[in-house]
């Protein structure tokens, strides 16, 4: 049974019907214009690369910070020892601790967004894999949430560090601000996302590596992007 469109969302695809790739700048002005919901709605991009899932290939897995954030506020979690637990709450992590934070996580009680460990805690990380590998919650040290600099991650994370990664499909999707964002900001980071997903093209990838590119925002339509400047 097909979904019903509403009145609002069957007007914006009318608006758009006829709409070709555009330049950034014209597509944010659009996307924006196309936000008629009550609600701040986020300012989402996705992007196609030239890639896809195989137990043989490298995937694109990395961090990207955006420099004028993403309107999003992250719960932090820290795991780490008893003597970095201060470090951890002065630092402004939302949760700590250590047996505590690893029995309310086996218990199903994960309430945040990032899970950062110091390296002593991950072995007891590890048994609780399963439950935080398919949530995309697992410490990282390849993305600096394994470390024992913990206020240096919470300051990267709260001032607008965000990770991406392709899907099977070579798919990339991230958050970019919000409706209210000055458009200059939201331009700024998508140019970021861009470019660190350029910088990670493989070596054995010939041709375009960055396929399509779209901006849409939380209850509108999409807009594609034109990638050359």
């Amino acid at each position: 049974m097909s979904k019903k469109l509403s009145k609002r969302f069957k007007k914006l695809k009318d608006l758009s019907k006829d709409k070709k790739t555009l330049i950034i700048d014209e597509a944010i002005k659009l996307v924006k214009n196309n936000c008629t919901t009550k609600f701040n709605e986020s300012i989402e991009v996705s992007f196609r690369i030239s890639l896809k899932q195989k137990k043989e290939e490298v995937n694109l897995r990395t961090v990207v910070n955006l420099p004028n954030g993403n309107g999003k506020k992250l719960k932090i979690a820290v795991l780490c020892e008893d003597a970095k637990v201060d470090e951890a709450k002065n630092a402004g992590a939302d949760l700590y601790g250590s047996e505590n934070l690893i029995n309310d996580i086996t218990a199903g009680k994960i309430n945040f967004d990032k899970l950062i460990s110091t390296p002593s805690m991950m072995p007891k990380v590890g048994k609780i894999g399963k439950i935080l590998g398919p949530k995309g919650l697992m410490p990282n040290p390849k993305l600096g949430t394994v470390t024992n600099d913990i206020k240096s991650i919470i300051k990267s994370l709260k001032d607008g560090q965000i990770e991406i990664k392709n899907d099977p499909a070579g798919n990339i999707a991230a958050s970019i601000g919000k409706k209210d964002f000055a458009d200059d900001k939201i331009k700024e980071n998508y140019l970021s996302i861009k470019e660190t997903i350029q910088k990670e093209k493989p070596k054995g990838i010939k041709g375009d590596f960055i396929l399509s590119s779209f901006i849409s925002s939380t209850m509108g339509v999409s807009y594609k992007v034109k990638l050359g400047k």
